[in-house]
């Protein structure tokens, strides 16, 4: 958010006791019809001071009804957005952004507009368990951001959350393939898994993806398979305890860690060890 848009976050002291008492929490639009779009305006960025959010939202929207074409119209159309997302209500700051984003979509808070859109389905997505449709709108949202403004303040911290969204739909991939493995449904396991090393390799998961692939595999009794995930995992993973496992599990059963057959993880290893890893 530019600093214009906080520069009366602090400027309780300067209102009318007018304006204060008679813009009321939530007031009816007749009620805000003799003061100006800049009176509200104030009684809003007051409530911001105060963490009354939603009222805040309230009168922010209310300047958009009352004063539709003015210039603090967009100022308030952004400033609702952010009130909303604040007051955690999420729908609500979404609709705000998109209005913001459809109506100025060149102005210069365009960029925070689409941030604002992005956090509003990522600051949802703080459970695995959750819908993952809120994780894959975050993402869509966040990408908008780091492609469209690359040069904005918003976009080092959108990859940031792009990156940890991301992370998050391979931890529910793991989670559900880890509770086939437990229940010793290996092929519905494996499914889950391959997904995590095919689509999701630079997440974190990915060691223990493929370790996960050894065990399906060797109880599948597919060796040739478990041996290459073995392999791939010694090519990028050596130094982990995912390894080292792998490495127990096969050499136990007289197996080495090579890449061997025809198989989907062998044209992994053969695109890792080319240097075309993706």
């Amino acid at each position: 958010m530019r600093a214009e848009l906080y520069s009366g976050l602090k400027v309780a002291a300067v209102f009318s006791l007018a304006v204060l008492t008679a813009c009321g929490d939530n007031a009816p639009t007749r009620d805000l019809e003799g003061y100006s779009a800049e009176e509200i305006y104030k009684r809003a960025e007051y409530e911001i001071s105060t963490n009354d959010f939603d009222a805040a939202a309230h009168h922010f929207g209310e300047i958009e009804r009352l004063y539709p074409y003015s210039s603090w119209a967009k100022r308030a159309l952004i400033m609702e957005a952010f009130s909303y997302h604040r007051d955690r209500d999420y729908a609500q700051a979404r609709l705000a952004a998109q209005r913001f984003i459809d109506f100025y979509p060149t102005d210069a808070d365009a960029a925070y507009a689409h941030y604002l859109l992005a956090l509003s389905y990522y600051d949802q997505i703080d459970d695995v368990g959750r819908d993952q449709g809120l994780t894959f709108q975050a993402l869509q949202a966040l990408r908008v951001v780091i492609e469209q403004f690359p040069e904005s303040e918003y976009a080092r911290s959108s990859i940031l959350k792009f990156d940890l969204a991301f992370d998050h739909l391979a931890a529910k991939e793991m989670e559900i393939g880890r509770y086939y493995l437990k229940r010793k449904h290996y092929t519905a396991a494996t499914n889950r898994f391959r997904v995590v090393v095919e689509q999701f390799q630079t997440t974190q998961h990915t060691a223990e993806a493929l370790h996960r692939l050894v065990e399906s595999y060797l109880a599948l009794g597919l060796t040739e398979e478990a041996q290459t995930a073995g392999a791939i995992l010694g090519h990028n993973y050596k130094s982990t305890q995912w390894y080292s496992d792998s490495y127990a599990l096969l050499t136990g059963q007289g197996l080495e860690t090579k890449s061997l057959g025809n198989n989907w993880l062998s044209a992994v290893y053969r695109q890792m060890v080319r240097g075309e890893w993706l």
